[in-house]
């Protein structure tokens, strides 16, 4: 059975069957948040059912982004949810063909270990020539992309005034 629904001044007919069908988000829990990719702060409308993220978009109510993502911003959801994404530290040993899964406890205390056995070994109080110069050439930092700027601020600043190292670089500007 056909029946006419009111749009605007528009008249448009539909059936039983395409009322039944609806957005997905239609009966989703909203909850606000803020994007994590960088320090704009784009406001997020992540949808939720039974627990579970079903989608998420640019709040169009936001006076910062207007509804509106980058294409980062715009992956969100998919960073989320990919069935490929890692939830759990895993190892492999140097020589082995297999990958185990480890605490995270585990993994960074084998991270700070690691760090200082190689500053201490390769740190430099003072160059040839007498120059201070406090630092160590031989560990590098890479941040992701979903860190932003100041987060990006605080692990410069906690590795070269903390630790000496120099070799540091980030995402957060791509």
């Amino acid at each position: 059975m056909s029946q006419v629904l009111e749009v605007g001044s528009r008249v448009q007919p539909f059936s039983d069957e395409s009322r039944e069908k609806a957005p997905r988000t239609r009966d989703a829990k909203v909850v606000h948040s803020v994007c994590p990719y960088c320090a704009v702060g784009c406001s997020l409308n992540v949808y939720v059912k039974e627990g579970k993220v079903i989608d998420i978009e640019g709040d169009p109510n936001s006076p910062i982004n207007r509804g509106t993502l980058c294409p980062k911003g715009s992956a969100t959801f998919q960073y989320t949810v990919n069935p490929s994404r890692l939830t759990q530290v895993l190892y492999r040993a140097p020589y082995s063909d297999h990958w185990e899964a480890k605490s995270l406890d585990w993994a960074m205390e084998q991270i700070a270990q690691r760090i200082k056995k190689t500053r201490d070994e390769t740190f430099v109080e003072r160059l040839p020539d007498g120059r201070e110069v406090n630092h160590t050439l031989a560990i590098a930092s890479l941040g992701g992309a979903t860190l932003d700027v100041e987060e990006n601020y605080v692990m410069k600043k906690l590795f070269t005034g903390g630790l000496g190292i120099v070799s540091i670089e980030n995402q957060a500007r791509i």
